[in-house]
């Protein structure tokens, strides 16, 4: 079965996805926070202030339900997110089109589960069109064929995470490393490692490059990470991005509910 492909099933109907979105319950966190302002007897005047800021960033916090799946084709994102929609694995054909489903999570509330096609033609579009309300952001990869694919994956990841949108947003990142049923598969901590060298090399190239534009007084380099050092995740200051274990092929996907549950 090819696992980057669109699922043979009938569409999420919009109404049904918005209401289920609406009906997100308000954090006890937030509860708190009320009942803080009001017994410590601030002027009216800045109790509005207040309230009005606390409206404006739960707005933000609730349109902002989206989880995207990303990742290289035949990283297992479709078997993913059929098996966490549907509980099964669904036929499934090559499509270059994204899948959109509701995913339930107990006591916080739906978030909608986005499936972003891996082609390299089409996948930037697709980002761009779900960016904007995404909560969470799930890089898939292979942990078995990573050696073969590390320049594209660096090179795909590095995009994601030094968009202007993700970084003002502050989604958080799940980097999921998939098929570690293979034998032959790499374990998260080293996939990490890996990555971070390849992802030093691409900023070190990104990073000249940009300057160089920069200096003709077209655009300005954006840098990831902190000077001065190799690159490491955990520089990446606007984001927090966090490393998983998962078989999407087995069914094994507890970590990846793990963190929906906390990002919900």
């Amino acid at each position: 079965m090819v696992q980057q492909s669109s699922l043979l099933v009938n569409p999420v109907e919009p109404n049904e996805l918005d209401e289920k979105l609406r009906l997100i319950p308000q954090d006890d966190e937030d509860q708190g926070i009320n009942c803080v302002v009001w017994k410590a007897g601030l002027p009216s005047y800045l109790v509005i202030l207040f309230f009005i800021f606390l409206f404006v960033w739960r707005k933000g916090r609730v349109s902002r339900r989206g989880i995207c799946l990303v990742g290289l084709c035949e990283s297992g994102k479709t078997l993913i997110f059929s098996q966490l929609i549907y509980k099964k694995a669904v036929e499934s054909f090559t499509s270059m089109k994204e899948n959109v489903g509701v995913l339930d999570i107990a006591n916080k509330g739906a978030l909608k589960l986005i499936d972003i096609p891996g082609h390299e033609r089409v996948r930037q579009r697709f980002f761009d069109s779900y960016k904007n309300t995404a909560r969470g952001i799930v890089f898939v990869l292979d942990s078995f064929s990573l050696n073969k694919d590390i320049r594209d994956v660096a090179e795909y990841l590095y995009t994601i995470l030094s968009d202007p949108v993700v970084s003002s947003n502050r989604p958080q990142v799940l980097i999921l490393c998939n098929k570690q049923d293979h034998p032959l598969a790499k374990g998260p901590q080293v996939i990490q490692s890996v990555l971070e060298k390849e992802m030093n090399v691409l900023r070190n190239t990104q990073t000249n490059q940009l300057e160089a534009v920069a200096e003709g007084g077209n655009r300005k380099s954006f840098y990831l990470g902190q000077g001065g050092k190799n690159f490491e995740f955990a520089d990446i200051r606007s984001l927090r991005v966090e490393f998983a274990a998962s078989s999407a092929q087995t069914e094994d996907l507890e970590n990846l509910k793990k963190w929906l549950q906390s990002v919900a």
